[in-house]
């Protein structure tokens, strides 16, 4: 089978295992089928997920100019402390900002490659975990806009990561820690004008990954500069295509880019 379409996030669903899915010109393809079976994908060209212009994506889907100028590719997304749109300042464009920072966020501790704190519109769990690859994940506060999470966030980034190491999370399942005991010691940090956001709840996430076998090193694909690699699907983590070769392909790094999917 040869397929051409754009790549975008692939979609998740939260089972046992996760399944994925990948939106292929609205062809859905079910990902976890593909186990076990040999794939190639090829570089076709590029289209900006902004102005649909074959101009060379820069970040996050976007060609340079996109990424600049478009509200869904504003600063406050990476660093959600500088949202503005609780103080009614527009960033680039009010209304989208409004939108999706004005809502409820979770602020979360999570363990894909060792812990790390994070921040999520409550809507986007439990996938945004999915997306990470965490194995192991638990709710920390709940606050009623981004600005506040992106807040607390800030404070206990000083103590822990908020970052994934990608090469620990696809290099082996992870040890499990009890989020919970690491919660409680995090939260002490917290100030007290936001400790009312602090949640009771210690429920603890677990997600099994269709994997039949990790990489034991990690070489991860870049289309830029390989323009086309094939290998058998030996599973999937995170946003992640782990093959045969120790190669990995992160989907979501490659949004944007249009490619022959060969089955």
């Amino acid at each position: 089978m040869h397929l051409t379409g754009q790549l975008t996030k692939m979609i998740t669903e939260y089972n046992s295992p996760i399944q994925y899915y990948l939106n292929f010109n609205d062809e859905i393809i079910i990902i976890n089928q593909l186990l076990d079976k040999k794939i190639k994908i090829r570089f076709d060209h590029y289209k900006c997920l902004g102005c649909g212009l074959d101009k060379v994506i820069f970040a996050m889907g976007y060609c340079k100019e996109c990424y600049f100028t478009s509200p869904y590719a504003g600063d406050w997304i990476l660093r959600p402390e500088l949202s503005k749109a609780h103080l009614g300042k527009e960033d680039r464009d009010l209304s989208v900002e409004s939108q999706a920072q004005l809502q409820p966020h979770i602020v979360y501790l999570a363990i894909s490659g060792g812990v790390k704190v994070g921040v999520t519109r409550k809507s986007q769990l439990p996938y945004r975990w999915i997306d990470q690859g965490a194995e192991y994940a638990i709710k920390l506060a709940e606050t009623e806009n981004r600005y506040e999470a992106g807040v607390i966030e800030s404070i206990l980034k000083k103590h822990v990561s908020d970052k994934t190491n990608y090469r620990k999370m696809l290099r082996e399942s992870v040890p499990y820690i009890d989020l919970s005991i690491v919660k409680n010691e995090l939260k002490t940090f917290i100030p007290d004008q936001l400790e009312n956001y602090i949640l009771e709840d210690n429920e603890i996430f677990n997600f099994q990954y269709p994997v039949i076998s990790y990489p034991h090193k990690v070489n991860s694909v870049n289309l830029k500069k390989v323009f086309e690699f094939e290998g058998i699907l030996k599973g999937v983590k995170g946003q992640y295509l782990l093959l045969d070769n120790n190669m990995v392909f992160n989907v979501r790094n490659h949004e944007g880019f249009v490619v022959d999917l060969i089955l």
